[in-house]
């Protein structure tokens, strides 16, 4: 974690994935985070992978590094206090996050009434306010039928990345900081509206593939031949498979030294009259006779070997490993500087990353835990929200507010 962002302060109210990632981004740059949740937890608060105690990891990861809220968000007056909260005063504060729905109780009109400098980001499923979820997105946008092996047929395939979600999460942090340097030369509030539909159909043409489609119809499925480039897996000798992949002249010329085909290269290019030095295209078109070719010189090799070789080149490659080897893989996790082992409100134990930037002339802060469920409602209603204490106590007994239960765990 990092200071950059010190003193800002913004209010949280959200669930699922692009919405709680905005405000993990802004937290890990050193913002004051304050998540809102029910009493109880909201839609996300089990949701999968559970710790063996039944507790979150989903949850927790998400919620690393913020304060935590609960409020009976049901009734009136939970509602006007989490209003209150998105709205206190303070020149580093009115910043609030949210996927509640455009029309409800955190309207614009409704908070920006209350103060109007506001700046609120809200993550939306469709522009029109109509629901999404990644995986409607990518499926309207016909990703599935683009994914995986061509012997499929017209069977779609779903990612298994959230990558609309995580995309839509960092680019609501994105514009929730753009907003902010709005209102700090301008004096001006505003909501900003960041839809999970748009931001996949424009990041599917910023990519080139809307114009690709549209001239040229829909793309075919290649499996795990990367488009437009030389990538596939390979397998070698000791059956380890690698990802080879050469975009650039230098990956390619230091894959054919390293696998010894320069003269098999040569007469391809002689035969077809091309050339593969500098076109990553003229790769991928004549890929029916170059994968042929690297897999013979991969499969007589080992892959330690390989490896070694491939690494000194300055080679773009990569091994296949299942997840469990990935995560306890020292260079990976265990000696990376982005992870810490800390405890977590599930009770485990085990490495968390901080913000996944790299800033040289600063130290790398050790990323703080998620908070139990309404660990710090007092706290922020008190200081924040202008309770005093007997207040508070009033609105525990009747349930309006929640503290934290000890056998309450994400």
């Amino acid at each position: 974690m990092y200071s950059l962002l010190s003193g800002m302060r913004v209010v949280e109210a959200s669930s699922f994935v692009a919405c709680p990632t905005a405000g993990l981004y802004l937290a890990q740059m050193g913002a004051e985070v304050i998540r809102v949740d029910q009493i109880g937890g909201g839609p996300d608060f089990r949701r999968w992978p559970q710790a063996p105690g039944g507790g979150s990891y989903y949850w927790e990861g998400l919620n690393k590094g913020k304060l935590s809220v609960a409020l009976d968000l049901s009734g009136p007056e939970g509602r006007e206090l989490l209003a209150r909260l998105a709205t206190a005063p303070g020149e580093q504060g009115g910043v609030f996050l949210t996927n509640f729905p455009v029309n409800g109780f955190l309207s614009w009109d409704n908070l920006s009434a209350l103060r109007r400098d506001l700046v609120l980001t809200r993550v939306m499923g469709r522009a029109d306010g109509g629901p999404a979820l990644d995986y409607t997105v990518a499926s309207a946008l016909g990703i599935p039928f683009i994914t995986g092996p061509e012997s499929l047929g017209d069977e779609p395939v779903n990612a298994v990345l959230p990558a609309w979600d995580l995309l839509t999460g960092a680019y609501a942090a994105f514009a929730t900081l753009a907003a902010l340097r709005h209102r700090e030369r301008t004096g001006e509030g505003q909501e900003v509206r960041v839809p999970l539909a748009d931001v996949g159909i424009a990041t599917v043409a910023n990519l080139g593939q809307l114009a690709e489609t549209l001239h040229g119809g829909d793309r075919k499925r290649y499996g795990n031949d990367v488009f437009g480039a030389f990538g596939r897996d390979f397998t070698t000798r000791d059956g380890q498979r690698f990802m080879l992949m050469a975009i650039t002249p230098r990956q390619w010329t230091g894959l054919v030294s390293v696998l010894g085909i320069g003269e098999g290269v040569a007469a391809i290019e002689k035969a077809r009259d091309t050339s593969f030095a500098t076109d990553e295209g003229e790769r991928f078109r004549h890929r029916d006779a170059l994968f042929p070719l690297v897999e013979q010189a991969v499969a007589r090799r080992d892959g330690e070997e390989l490896a070694r070789a491939l690494e000194a080149a300055g080679c773009c490659w990569g091994p296949y490993r299942r997840m469990e080897q990935a995560v306890r893989d020292p260079e990976t996790v265990g000696a990376n500087p982005l992870f810490s082992e800390i405890a977590q409100p599930s009770g485990e134990t085990y490495a968390v990353p901080g913000a996944m930037a790299t800033l040289p002339a600063s130290d790398r802060q050790q990323p703080r835990p998620a908070r139990p469920l309404g660990a710090d409602t007092e706290r922020v209603l008190t200081d924040l929200g202008g309770l005093d204490s007997g207040e508070f106590a009033r609105l525990v007994d009747r349930g309006i507010v929640g503290v934290t239960d000890r056998e309450q765990r994400p």
